[in-house]
């Protein structure tokens, strides 16, 4: 039975990871048009309320297991190795093909999306180092140092220091997650429940939620960057853990547990995390987005968005991709077993 339940977890999990890169596509390619229609505007706001949150959450699932030991230490390597290269590639092509203008290029400011690879190097290496504790004290240890973080006087995105500690409650709580207890727990009249609820936020959000400033669902800036050097600034980001919980459990509901041809997708979603950012910033060079003006536009653009998100998480891009998105880290470890004068 618990080898039953440990799969049907994993499947869940796999669902749930390659829906939230749907969205993460999804909300970065709409991310131009958010000041020019309401409606999309909504959209965005309303998937930042649960789509990082619960991207960490699942790779705090998944780190199970493999958090500490060997294997652990190899997942670290593989992370900081993928940094290095997509720092590097991103770069270049930003001064060379795409020509962006203002932005400061440095391996400890990361570039856009990658700040997930440096922030998941510290959520493992926080959570090791509070091992000691129970899970549930890890987890309030987790949520106070998230909140106490805004209050520090340095840049958020200094290797994404912000939002490692603003993310890291979801990483513990994924880690500690009991996928046996949730399926007790989520009966269907609670999954009905749920998904009422993601539709209400929504509608809240579109109606009277435009106001709410992006910044504060980034997670990457301090408070004083915020503009609220007030002492009390912590209590917003309690709120907004408040929100962020609720959105995020809400949208469970969304998932399916039965495996399919998606639970296959959801094993590559790191391809499409990776290499949708060239896309994008090809998109918004191309000048696509003054052409876009009308809903239905929009509408293919997400279409588009879907489209090249299963694209992107095909085993024939895997194949081609590997040796960059995937390197292998075993030269570096063998290097250091000759440094040590340990045999190989």
């Amino acid at each position: 039975m618990e080898k039953t339940l440990a799969t049907q977890g994993d499947t869940y999990f796999l669902n749930l990871r390659f829906i939230l890169i749907l969205t993460v596509f999804i909300g970065n390619a709409i991310e131009p048009l958010i000041r020019q229609m309401d409606s999309i505007h909504a959209l965005y706001l309303w998937i930042f309320t649960f789509h990082m949150p619960l991207f960490v959450f699942v790779t705090g699932y998944f780190a199970k297991g493999a958090l500490g030991g060997a294997a652990g230490r190899k997942t670290l390597l593989q992370i900081g190795l993928q940094y290095i290269i997509f720092q590097s590639l991103y770069s270049i092509l930003d001064l060379t093909v795409f020509q962006v203008q203002h932005i400061h290029h440095s391996f400890f400011a990361p570039y856009l999306l990658l700040w997930f690879l440096a922030s998941h190097v510290g959520w493992r290496l926080v959570t090791l180092g509070m091992h000691k504790f129970p899970p549930a004290a890890q987890i309030v240890l987790s949520l106070v140092l998230g909140i106490l973080v805004g209050y520090l006087r340095l840049d958020g995105a200094w290797l994404s220091f912000s939002r490692t500690f603003v993310y890291l409650p979801f990483f513990v709580i994924g880690y500690h997650f009991s996928f046996e207890n949730f399926v007790i727990l989520f009966t269907k009249q609670k999954k009905l429940i749920a998904a009422a609820a993601s539709v209400i936020l929504f509608a809240i959000i579109a109606l009277w939620g435009l106001g709410i400033p992006e910044g504060w669902l980034f997670g990457s800036m301090t408070y004083m960057q915020l503009g609220h050097p007030e002492w009390y600034a912590g209590i917003y980001r309690i709120a907004l853990y408040g929100l962020q919980f609720i959105s995020g459990a809400a949208f469970l509901a969304w998932v399916p547990f039965r495996e399919s041809h998606m639970t296959d997708l959801g094993r590559r979603t790191l391809y499409v995390f990776l290499l949708h950012g060239f896309i994008i910033r090809l998109a918004a060079i191309s000048g696509i987005y003054s052409h876009i003006q009308h809903p239905a536009a929009v509408l293919l653009l997400i279409g588009g968005a879907v489209l090249l998100t299963i694209a992107l998480a095909q085993p024939a891009v895997r194949k081609f991709a590997h040796p960059v998105v995937e390197p292998s880290v075993t030269w570096i470890m063998r290097l250091e077993r000759l440094a040590l004068g340990k045999p190989l």
